[in-house]
């Protein structure tokens, strides 16, 4: 779908490779309400600095036939490791649906809905064990507009899209939505429909209301991409909370995820050059007990407010941070770059924004690299036992980077073994020392630009 940008990105990656194929129910309505609201308010902080984006940072010009739709203007590094051009359409930002020729429904329980005609279909209604399933020609699109529209479910999918170009999930402003899915999902056919909502193709999540989500498994889940540019959604789930095969792409939105594995996960067990993270804006509030964002291939934030617990905070083969304001509590690796992978060599590319790391004690490490480690740029704060680990190269050439209270020059590999951490660091290694199994250990490797492969986008 997209590559990596080939004019001034740096990339860490193996020879011969000649491109990158990116491509309920149980809280009271009270509690539900509250914890959304704290959600809205968290995001006011960054609310005005999202808004106001240069024409270099913008890379879709959002524009509507209706002059009066809130559009969402998208904040993207113009060089990053990923190809971020024409990832949204301008109807993938704008955040009101034409309701000019919509058709409404009224969800009753133990009535499904099935929609097989491409257009706008506004849904309302409470009802239990409803699944509304979208079926169209795989050139149609489809807009789902909720409007305070409930759902409980006992096994099922609340939405599921069998067939379709892109369907559209967009919440009405002012409204509260919720669905949920509380026993085990049944197995449609040979499809393991296993989310609250559920695609097989591109999903895009948008509006201006609230999407309260609840599951016994999956929260979205899309065999395709996802993407998401507004809305509020709390979540809450036993499995991953947004997951794609393809690629996750963020460019607004308010969230809070409480998940028993990871946050957000893009995965293509078939597949390992696709799965991507994008991250251009909104405010994240996680708490996963896996990871908080993992990507199999790149995972680049440009912008946005992360707060992060969860075991390993942002893991990927290439994680590059730009831009934006991210904070992680972890209890193993803050930021992880591993051979999941074989587009590049592991990296961890620091260029801009506000990183902030607080590692659990024990045998963790802030950064830790398979590969390359980088910082250019932007401030980063580490409160660790083991700030660094890296296998490659790593080079420090801007940035603030403080260590323990203690800002550092270079980057040194942390030691192994417990309590000695201040005892043998070098000059402005922070108290960092060397690790005894990365002595004279080290892969090289290079940086260099992959050709772009970028498809542009239907709307």
């Amino acid at each position: 779908m997209f590559g990596w940008n080939t004019e001034k990105a740096k990339a860490s990656v193996l020879a011969g490779l000649v491109a990158l194929s990116l491509v309920g129910c149980g809280a009271s309505p009270s509690e539900v309400i509250e914890r959304a609201s704290r959600v809205a308010e968290s995001a006011s902080a960054t609310t005005s600095e999202q808004a106001s984006v240069t024409d270099e940072q913008t890379n879709a010009t959002a524009k509507s036939a209706d002059s009066s739709a809130m559009v969402t203007a998208v904040n993207a590094s113009s060089d990053g490791a990923m190809n971020t051009e024409d990832l949204f359409t301008d109807r993938d930002l704008t955040q009101e649906a034409d309701l000019a020729e919509a058709t409404s429904i009224t969800v009753k329980s133990g009535e499904d809905v099935s929609i097989t005609k491409e257009g706008t279909y506004v849904v309302t209604g409470t009802a239990n064990n409803v699944t509304i399933t979208v079926d169209v020609d795989s050139s149609e699109k489809v807009q789902l507009v909720l409007d305070g529209l409930s759902i409980t479910n006992d096994d099922s999918a609340a939405i599921y899209v069998a067939s379709a170009d892109k369907v559209f999930v967009t919440t009405v402003e002012g409204t509260t939505n919720t669905l949920c899915v509380t026993g085990t999902f049944a197995v449609d056919g040979s499809t393991n429909v296993d989310a609250v909502i559920f695609s097989k193709d591109d999903l895009v999540l948008n509006g201006l209301g609230t999407l309260n989500i609840e599951s016994t498994d999956n929260g979205v889940s899309c065999k395709d991409d996802l993407k998401i540019t507004g809305g509020t959604y709390v979540i809450e789930c036993q499995a991953d909370a947004l997951e794609a095969n393809e690629n996750v792409l963020v460019a607004d939105g308010n969230f809070s995820i409480t998940s028993n594995k990871d946050a957000i996960h893009a995965e293509y067990d078939e597949d390992n050059t696709v799965g991507n993270v994008y991250i251009a804006g909104g405010t994240f509030d996680i708490a996963a007990a896996s990871d908080g964002i993992q990507a199999t291939c790149v995972a680049q934030i440009d912008g946005g407010s992360l707060q992060i617990n969860a075991a390993e905070g942002i893991e990927g083969t290439y994680v590059q941070i730009n831009d934006g304001s991210v904070n992680i509590s972890a209890s193993d690796d803050g930021v992880n770059a591993t051979n999941k992978s074989t587009i590049s060599t592991p990296t961890i590319e620091i260029r801009g924004g506000v990183v902030d790391i607080t590692m659990a004690a024990g045998d963790t490490d802030a950064l830790d690299s398979n590969g390359n480690l980088y910082i250019s740029g932007g401030t980063v704060t580490i409160s660790a036992q083991y700030a660094f680990d890296f296998d490659g190269e790593a080079e420090l050439s801007g940035g603030t980077v403080t260590v323990n209270g203690e800002q550092v020059t270079t980057i040194q590999n942390s030691m192994m073994g417990g309590g000695m951490g201040g005892g043998m660091g070098g000059p402005g290694a922070g108290g960092m020392g060397v690790r005894v199994d990365d002595m004279g250990a080290g892969m090289g490797g290079f940086r260099g630009d992959m050709s772009d492969m970028s498809d542009s986008v239907s709307g």
